[in-house]
């Protein structure tokens, strides 16, 4: 049995953590919050986040930071893109030395543009190999052990393998790759676009305006990985295309959500009023944006859901800017 600390209660450090306690290891479970730890420990189920997974007996749920992290050697990051930066930071005097870090943070930081796992590279030092975790992957459906499969992306071969190997299961496969760049913009960008691809639901725009979407979305994500130093090929699989399409048509997404209530015409502070949970896209846009620009890349969805979000744009003026847009052959690297 491995010690596995997992930092962030939300829904997908929950199910994470669920996970890894029901295949064999002893996990701490962090969470900032002590009234949520203490209801956790008493009902042994996050209400507020996962109400209907019962914790296994071999997951323990902490406030201590330093608690969560005694003599675990694998520790895993659930948390979110803007809080991410503060966590490691407080956290790095308490990780056992040599212990990988698992970035399941989906997202880039304002300001800097830095992708999740360069994030956690500053703030923890370079003695801790660095995995990123990700793909299509809704965290109840995890939780709930229906059949899933993820990427885990590493420089370090020895790293990615131990997650590989500590993170299976009967319902969880794990693909290798060493090409995070592409696996960290294509977890990223996929919200904005899932925001657009609310957007076309909310309006009722049918399923040949969605499938454009995804089609145009892949494109873009793709255009902006391979211009930061992603390979093409890493964009078609699970972290491009399969994360792409899972937020964009599943209903258990939040930035989907998000896009939906917006064609609906409510207010983007109202809307995220209303949720639990983290909609990373919201953040993520103008960050895509300012990469964007930085590597001369045109990202024709992002920049009218950026638009909108900041209430320059009502959405059916931005969708009209995108099919008014001059026609090019679809190879057209420029979009």
């Amino acid at each position: 049995m491995r010690a596995v600390s997992v930092l962030g209660a939300g829904s997908w450090g929950t199910a994470l953590a669920a996970h890894l306690g029901r295949v064999g290891h002893d996990v701490q479970l962090w969470a900032r919050d002590r009234a949520l730890v203490d209801d956790m420990n008493v009902r042994r189920f996050n209400a507020t986040y996962l109400p209907e997974i019962v914790l296994p007996r071999t997951v323990t749920v902490t406030h201590a930071l330093s608690d969560a992290l005694r003599d675990s050697d694998l520790v895993v990051l659930a948390i979110p893109s803007h809080g991410l930066r503060a966590v490691v930071r407080e956290a790095a005097a308490s990780v056992t030395p040599g212990a990988v870090l698992v970035s399941a943070a989906k997202g880039l930081e304002s300001g800097t543009l830095l992708r999740m796992s360069e994030v956690i590279g500053q703030e923890a030092g370079s003695g801790h190999p660095v995995v990123v975790l990700s793909g299509p992957s809704f965290a109840l459906e995890v939780a709930r052990q229906q059949p899933t499969a993820v990427l885990a992306a590493s420089v370090h071969v020895a790293a990615m393998e131990l997650v590989q190997a500590e993170f299976r299961g009967p319902s969880l496969r794990l693909y290798g790759s060493d090409d995070v760049v592409g696996v960290e913009i294509g977890g990223a960008l996929k919200n904005t676009i899932a925001i657009a691809a609310g957007v076309v639901e909310g309006l009722g725009l049918g399923h040949n305006a969605l499938a454009a979407l995804i089609t145009r979305g892949l494109a873009e994500l793709t255009r902006l990985a391979c211009a930061a130093g992603g390979r093409r090929e890493t964009l078609a699989g699970l972290s491009g295309l399969g994360d792409l399409v899972l937020t964009c048509t599943g209903d258990l997404s939040r930035n989907r959500r998000v896009g939906v209530e917006l064609a609906r015409g409510r207010a983007l502070l109202e809307i995220l009023a209303g949720m639990k949970m983290v909609a990373e896209g919201v953040r993520t846009t103008g960050a895509a944006l300012a990469l964007g620009a930085r590597y001369g890349v045109e990202l024709p969805i992002a920049t009218q859901m950026a638009e909108v979000l900041d209430g320059r744009s009502d959405v059916r003026t931005a969708l009209e800017a995108l099919m008014l847009r001059r026609q090019r052959s679809e190879a057209d690297s420029a979009g």
